[in-house]
């Protein structure tokens, strides 16, 4: 068995994936011997902890993405790690919901800020959006997976939106640059195995 294949069996036993999957992406970094394997295994690996953020949140920020990004082994392994670090049913029901909410606001806030035409701004927006009032997860927490969703989705005017809302909020710059970067290596992964 060749080093790569190791990686990505390793890879694959970590994510509860079984070694015999593989897509296309995975399958040419294996035939290539791609060095970046071992990168994408150890980034993955650091999506699980952080010095900012509890187990339990990088679980549930790691469920959001996966889900925003339509990708079932990761939300399937991000749905059971945030369980088994403690979040309940509720939790992870909204971390999906944030996916979705977003989704729609970032399409609908990024059409705005393109056009910049103050037309589109006097009209209301007509999407419900209840959620955000009393989120399960805190309001802190709820805005910090907002934030980086829109941050994969590439809102601008979300993102700046969201993150003055955690600093008003108190959240400190440090805790919501991790949360943005586990973000960017879940997105990464996801590439490879989806």
């Amino acid at each position: 068995m060749s080093e790569s294949t190791e990686v990505i069996n390793e890879l694959l036993q970590s994510i509860g994936v079984d070694t015999v999957y593989r897509t296309a992406s995975l399958t040419l970094l294996e035939n290539g011997e791609s060095r970046y394997l071992r990168d994408l295994k150890l980034n993955f690996t650091s999506t699980l902890k952080s010095e900012h953020l509890s187990a339990k949140e990088c679980g549930l920020l790691g469920l959001g993405v996966a889900v925003n990004n339509n990708n079932l082994p990761l939300t399937n392994f991000y749905t059971k790690y945030a369980a088994e670090e403690g979040a309940s049913g509720e939790d992870i029901a909204e971390a999906a919901a944030c996916a979705s909410l977003l989704a729609s606001n970032n399409i609908f806030y990024r059409f705005r800020h393109f056009t910049q035409k103050e037309k589109y701004s006097q009209i209301p927006a007509r999407i419900r959006m209840q959620i955000m009032m009393k989120p399960v997860t805190g309001k802190e927490f709820f805005e910090l997976m907002s934030l980086t969703i829109s941050a994969v989705n590439g809102c601008e005017m979300c993102v700046n939106a969201h993150e003055d809302s955690l600093i008003k909020l108190g959240t400190t710059e440090e805790r919501i640059f991790d949360a943005v970067r586990i973000a960017s290596l879940i997105t990464a992964t996801g590439k490879i195995i989806f």
